[in-house]
C-alpha cells in the first residue's frame, strides 16, 4: 500500500489543498446555476370549466435529494391562505386556478409555481446556500439564527451521523468539527473515545471533560466502572455508550465564553448539546431500516517471521558468549519446532466482527399534537477468539402538544437503552505483538487447550477470564411553556436521568496451567454496582420586543439540579465450583472494596441579553452565578459571565448589493467560565474503613484532609473570527483565533510524608494557557439539476502551554512540568548516536554531572499531542444515487514500538533485523546494552513521526425507483469507516499509537432502509 504523511518540511502540502479548495467552486462557478424546480405533469383542468376564480383543492408532495419533505410551507402569493405537509412531504390547499403556489423551507431556494389549472402539483426542493445562514442552531437555553450568532457553535445533523455504521455518539463527530479533538480508546465492542475541545484547560487528566446536555438535560461523562472489574478497554466504562447514534437529530458543540458562559461552572471544557429526533405533523408513516456490518482492525505491524527470529535469537546469545542455550530457552533449544510459524496477530486479533442493527419507527399526528416512537437493537461480536458478543437496544419517545391558540405547549421527551456487554477480561493485542512466532499450536489434538508441557502460558487461556456489564440507563424530559403575553413566554424545563450498572470480572482457576493443581478455591469474583440517579428543574422567562430598528431578546432563568451516586465494590475467593463463580454468595471469602454514596447538590441563576440593530450589530451579554456542593464554606458560589458582539458588514449600504461578498461577519467573544470537575467531598474530611480489627472492631483510617479554602477553577476566554460567504455564499469560509487561560488549578499539593498524607487537595496558582487557529470552508462546486457537488473543510491548529506555576522547581511536578512548555509534554533523554566502539546508544549528559540519570538528563521535551487536526468531506448527488465520503488528517508524533530489548525472547518489528542503527542483541547478559534500550524507549530518538490521512467515513445510497404506493421509498446502501489509512508510521494503527490495546476497527456495512 502507497504510504502518505505530512513529511516535516512539506509545508507546502496544506498550503496546496488549501488552495485548491478555494480555487476550485471559483473555475466552477460558470456551471453553478439556480435549480429550477421539477414540476410533475398532472392531468389539467380548462379554466374555461372550472372558472378563472372558482376554488379547487390542490394536492401534492415536496420532496428533495433525500426525499420526502415534511415541515415545507406551502401559501398561496398574495393570500392568507397556507398550509404545510406532513410526514410525507404532502400537502392539501385551496386556490384558483390562476393563483400561484409558493413553497418555502430554510435552507432550501423558495419556489413559485403557477397552479395553471392543474390539481396536483408536485415540487422537488434545492438547497440554497445563501438560505443555509437562516436555520436555527440550538445554542442550549436558546436558539439563534446562524447568520445572527455572536458566540463559536459547531455543529453536524442526522444526514451526517446516520451514515456512520457507529454506535459511540463521540465517533460521529471524529474529523467533522474544528478545535474538537476526538481520539478512540479501544476498539472492543462497547469501547469508550476521549475528547478534547480546544485544548486541555486542566492539569488533573479527568478535569477536561465537556458538558453533555440531552434534550435540556445534564448527562454525567463520569466512568461508572472500576479497575477491578474493567474489561478490555483501557479506560472504564463510558456512559456515553448509551446515547444511541440513530436517535440524534442534532449535535452542537459550543466552543468559545460567549456560547458556554450561560452555563456558568460546567462550560469550561465546553458543551456538547445533543437534540434527539422529533415527531412530525402527518399521516402516520413507518421506517424500517436494517443493516449487517463486518468490521477488522485496520493495520497491524509487521513483524519478524520465524527464520527472523530465531536468527536474532541466536545471535544474542553468541554476542552475550553463550554457546549452549539454557534450557528455559524453549524457542530456541529444540524444545519447540524451529520449523513452526504462526502469525499471533491474525491468530489472536485477527478475527472478523460482525455486527447486525435493526431500527424501526412510527411517526405521525396532527397540526397540534405530534408524535415518534422508535426502537434500536444491535448486537456486534468481536475480533477475539471465543464466543463473545455486545447486545444493545434503545428506546425513543418524543411527543409535542400545543394548545389551539399555540399560548400553551407541552414537549416531552425519553430515551432508555439497555445494554449487555460479554468481552474477554484482557486484550490479547499486547500479547500478539510480543509472543514468539514458533511458540506452539493454540490446541491439543483433543481440541483442549495446548500447554507444551508447561513450557509456555497458552494465551488463550485468559479468555476463561470474562468482563460482563449490565447497564440500563433511561433519561427523560419535559418542557412546558406558556405564552403569558404577545412578547413574553414562561418556560420550565424538566430533566430526570437514571443510570445502573452491574459489572463483574470472573478468574476462574480453568484459566491457569491444569498442571499447577489449582482447584476452583483459587478462582475469584470482582462485581461493581453503580447507580446514578439525577433530576433538574430550570424555570425561565423569555422576553422580546422590537423597538424601531432595533430588537432586543432577554432570558432569565434558574437551575436547581441534583444528583445522586452509590457504589458497591465486591470481591470474592474460594469457590466449591467454578459453575458457581458468578454467585457472590457461594465464595468462601467475601470483601467489601467500597461502599458509598454521594450527593451533589448544585443551584444557579442565569441570564441573558442580546440587541441587535438593523440587522448590523448584535451584542449578546450571558451571566451565570453558580453555588456548588463540592466546594468548602464560602467558596461554593462564583459568578460567570461574558460579552458577545457581532458586526454583519455584508449589510451596510456599501456592499449590500455586491455581487462577489455575499456574507460577511467579524465577531468578537470574552468572558469567563469555571469548572467544578472534581469530584464530591473533595474539601472534607474523610475516612475509610482501615480493614485491620482491634479487639474485634474494624477501625477507620483518615485518607483526606480539610480544605475549606477549596475552590473554583476559572477559565478566561478569548476569541475573534472572521465569517465571509462569496458568490452567493457558494463558497463560505470561516477563520477563528482563540485565548484561553485557565487558572486557580484544581490539584493535589504534596505534603511531607510525615504528615500521614501525600497530598492536599488545594487551589495551585498556575495557569493554562490554551490557544489556536481553526478555519472551516464550504464550497458548492456544482449544483445541477441532475448533480449536485459540495465540499467541507475544516482543520484546527492549536498550542497548549504553562503560562505560570510559582514553585514548580520544589514541587513534585518538576519532573513533569515546564514553565513555557505545553502540560502534555514528555521528557526525554537526547539521542546522540551510537557509541562507534561498542555499537550502544549514547545519550546526552544535560547537567555535566558523568552520570546519567532520569532527573538531571531527561531534558528533551517531546509534544505527542496533534499540531494541527482535520478533515475533508465531499458529497457527491446524481439523481437517485448519492456518495459521501470523508477524509480525516492529523499531524502529530509517536514513539517507536518498543515491545522488549532486541535479542530476548519477544518478537521484535521486521525492521530490527534491518535497521544499521540497532544495537547489538542480547539475550539478558549484557547490561550495559539493556540499560541503554530503556533509556532509548525514553530519549527522542524513539518518536517518529505519526501523521497520517485516513478515509474515516464513505457512504453510497441508491433510492430504488419502486412505486409499491406513492408513499413507500426503498433505500439501498453500502457504508465505510476506518476504511483506508495513509501513514508513514511503521507500528500499526497511526491514532493509536502501538498502545497495546485493540486500535480501531475498520467496518463495512450494507443495508435497507424502508419508509411507507
Amino acid at each position: 500500500m502507497n504510504k502518505f504523511s505530512f513529511y516535516k518540511g512539506k509545508w507546502w502540502i496544506p498550503i496546496f489543498l488549501w488552495v485548491y479548495l478555494i480555487l476550485t467552486p471559483l473555475f466552477s462557478y460558470g456551471s453553478i446555476c439556480v435549480v429550477k424546480s421539477k414540476v410533475e405533469s398532472h392531468k389539467v383542468i380548462p379554466s374555461t370549466v372550472l372558472g378563472m376564480t372558482q376554488s379547487i383543492v390542490i394536492t401534492g408532495t415536496v420532496r428533495d435529494s433525500q426525499g420526502a419533505m415534511p415541515g415545507v410551507t406551502v401559501s398561496v402569493a398574495g393570500k392568507s391562505t397556507a398550509t404545510i405537509t406532513d410526514y410525507q412531504g404532502k400537502y392539501s390547499i385551496t386556490a384558483t386556478a390562476t393563483d400561484i403556489l409558493v413553497f418555502s423551507f430554510v435552507g432550501y431556494t423558495t419556489l413559485n409555481i403557477p397552479i395553471a389549472g392543474r390539481t396536483v402539483v408536485s415540487v422537488h426542493l434545492q438547497e440554497d446556500a445563501t438560505q443555509l445562514q437562516e436555520v436555527k442552531i440550538n445554542a442550549g437555553y436558546y436558539s439563534v439564527k446562524e447568520k445572527e450568532r455572536t458566540g463559536s457553535i459547531a455543529k453536524i445533523s442526522a444526514k451526517d451521523i446516520e451514515k456512520q455504521p457507529v454506535t459511540n455518539v463521540l465517533a460521529t463527530m471524529q474529523g467533522r468539527m474544528a478545535g474538537v479533538d476526538i481520539v478512540q480508546d479501544s476498539g472492543s465492542p462497547g469501547g469508550s473515545f476521549s475528547i478534547k475541545i480546544r485544548g486541555q484547560n486542566s492539569l488533573r487528566a479527568d478535569g477536561n471533560q465537556p458538558l453533555y446536555i440531552i434534550d435540556g438535560v445534564p448527562y454525567s461523562s463520569e466512568t461508572i466502572g472500576s479497575i477491578a472489574t474493567s474489561g478490555t478497554a483501557p479506560t472504564l466504562t463510558s456512559p456515553l455508550n448509551s446515547i444511541n447514534p440513530s436517535d440524534i437529530e442534532s449535535i452542537e458543540v459550543l466552543k468559545d465564553a460567549d456560547a458556554t458562559a450561560i452555563y456558568g461552572s460546567r462550560g469550561a471544557n465546553g458543551v456538547v448539546l445533543i437534540t434527539t429526533k422529533k415527531g412530525r405533523a402527518g399521516a402516520t408513516a413507518f421506517t424500517l431500516n436494517t443493516s449487517t456490518s463486518f468490521a477488522s482492525v485496520t493495520r497491524t505491524p509487521k513483524l519478524m517471521r520465524t527464520q527472523q527470529y530465531l536468527a536474532m535469537r541466536q545471535q544474542a546469545f553468541a554476542n552475550d558468549g553463550i554457546t549452549v542455550y539454557p534450557d528455559y530457552a524453549y524457542d530456541v533449544n529444540g524444545t519447540w519446532d524451529a520449523n513452526r510459524y504462526t502469525d499471533w496477530q491474525d491468530a489472536l486479533i485477527g478475527g472478523t466482527a460482525e455486527i447486525n442493527t435493526l431500527q424501526a419507527s412510527v411517526s405521525g399526528g396532527s397540526q397540534r399534537t405530534q408524535y415518534l416512537l422508535s426502537g434500536n437493537y444491535r448486537t456486534e461480536t468481536t475480533v477475539f477468539p471465543g464466543d463473545f458478543k455486545y447486545n444493545k437496544g434503545a428506546m425513543h419517545f418524543n411527543m409535542n402538544h400545543a394548545s389551539d391558540d399555540d399560548h400553551f405547549k407541552i414537549v416531552f421527551s425519553a430515551n432508555y437503552t439497555s445494554q449487555k456487554n460479554n468481552q474477554p477480561a484482557m486484550d490479547l493485542t499486547s500479547v500478539s505483538l510480543t509472543l514468539a512466532p514458533n511458540a506452539p499450536a493454540l490446541y491439543d489434538a483433543d481440541g483442549s487447550l495446548n500447554w507444551e508441557n508447561s513450557t509456555w502460558n497458552n494465551p488463550l487461556a485468559v479468555l476463561e477470564s470474562e468482563f460482563d456489564s449490565r447497564i440500563n440507563d433511561l433519561t427523560a424530559n419535559t418542557v412546558l411553556s406558556y405564552q403569558l403575553l404577545k412578547s413574553l413566554q414562561f418556560k420550565t424545563s424538566l430533566g430526570y436521568s437514571d443510570l445502573n450498572s452491574n459489572e463483574s470480572r470472573t478468574q476462574p482457576s480453568t484459566m491457569y496451567n491444569p498442571a499447577y493443581g489449582l482447584g476452583s478455591e483459587f478462582s475469584s469474583l470482582s462485581t461493581n454496582y453503580t447507580s446514578r440517579t439525577s433530576w433538574i428543574a430550570e424555570p425561565q422567562l423569555n422576553w422580546s420586543t422590537a423597538i424601531g430598528k432595533g430588537k432586543i431578546e432577554a432570558l432569565l432563568g434558574s437551575t436547581l439540579q441534583q444528583q445522586k451516586t452509590e457504589r458497591l465494590f465486591l470481591n470474592g475467593f474460594g469457590f466449591t465450583s467454578n459453575n458457581l463463580i458468578h454467585d457472590l454468595a457461594s465464595a468462601s471469602v467475601k470483601t467489601i472494596d467500597l461502599s458509598d454514596e454521594t450527593v451533589y447538590k448544585y443551584q444557579a441563576f442565569f441570564a441573558r441579553i442580546n440587541y441587535s440593530w438593523d440587522t448590523r450589530y448584535i451584542l449578546n451579554i450571558t451571566g451565570r452565578r453558580d453555588g456548588s456542593s463540592r466546594f468548602g464554606p464560602g467558596k461554593q458560589f462564583a459568578t460567570f459571565g461574558a460579552v458577545g458582539a457581532a458586526w454583519l458588514f455584508s449589510n451596510e449600504a456599501l456592499l449590500k448589493d455586491n455581487t462577489i461578498l455575499s456574507f460577511g461577519k467579524l465577531r468578537t467573544s470574552y468572558g469567563t467560565t469555571g469548572n467544578d470537575q472534581i469530584g464530591d467531598y473533595q474539601f472534607l474530611d474523610t475516612y475509610s474503613s482501615s480493614g485491620i480489627a482491634y479487639q474485634g472492631t474494624i477501625g477507620l483510617q483518615p485518607v483526606r484532609l480539610f480544605n475549606p479554602e477549596f475552590g473554583w477553577e476559572t477559565n478566561r476566554k478569548f476569541e475573534v473570527a472572521l465569517e465571509t460567504g462569496f458568490l452567493k455564499d457558494r463558497l463560505f469560509l470561516s477563520a477563528a483565533y482563540y485565548l484561553n487561560r485557565s487558572s486557580n488549578q484544581l490539584v493535589g499539593v504534596p505534603l511531607p510524608g510525615i504528615t500521614g498524607f501525600s497530598a492536599l487537595n488545594a487551589n495551585l496558582d498556575a495557569t493554562v494557557q490554551n490557544s489556536g487557529l481553526e478555519f472551516t470552508l464550504r464550497t458548492v462546486n456544482f449544483q445541477r439539476k441532475h448533480f449536485e457537488w459540495t465540499t467541507n473543510f475544516n482543520i484546527s491548529a492549536s498550542r497548549n502551554k504553562l503560562v505560570s506555576y510559582p514553585g514548580l522547581e520544589s514541587s513534585s511536578y518538576a519532573t513533569t512540568y515546564v514553565v513555557g512548555e505545553p502540560t502534555t509534554i514528555i521528557k526525554l533523554y537526547r539521542y546522540i548516536g551510537m557509541n562507534p566502539t561498542t555499537g550502544v546508544y549514547q545519550f546526552e549528559d544535560a547537567n555535566g554531572d558523568g552520570v546519567l540519570t532520569s532527573i538531571g538528563d531527561r531534558k528533551t521535551i517531546a509534544d505527542l499531542s496533534p499540531r494541527f487536526f482535520g478533515g475533508l468531506q465531499n458529497q457527491f448527488k446524481l439523481d437517485r444515487l448519492q456518495l459521501d465520503f470523508l477524509f480525516q488528517f492529523v499531524k502529530q508524533d509517536a514513539f517507536t514500538a518498543m515491545p522488549g530489548v532486541p535479542g530476548m525472547a519477544v518478537n521484535q518489528l521486521t525492521s530490527v533485523s534491518d535497521s544499521s542503527n540497532q544495537q547489538p542483541y542480547t539475550a539478558g547478559a549484557n547490561g550495559a546494552v539493556i540499560s541503554a534500550y530503556y533509556r532509548y524507549v525514553l530519549s527522542d530518538g524513539a518518536v517518529q513521526d505519526a501523521s497520517y490521512v485516513r478515509l474515516k467515513n464513505v457512504s453510497l445510497t441508491y433510492d430504488l425507483p419502486v412505486k409499491i404506493t406513492t408513499d413507500f421509498r426503498c433505500q439501498l446502501y453500502v457504508q465505510g469507516q476506518n476504511v483506508l489509512t495513509f501513514t508513514k508510521f511503521a507500528n500499526g494503527d497511526p491514532e493509536f499509537k502501538f498502545s497495546g490495546y485493540l486500535p480501531p476497527l475498520k467496518v463495512y456495512a450494507a443495508g435497507v432502509k424502508l419508509t411507507f
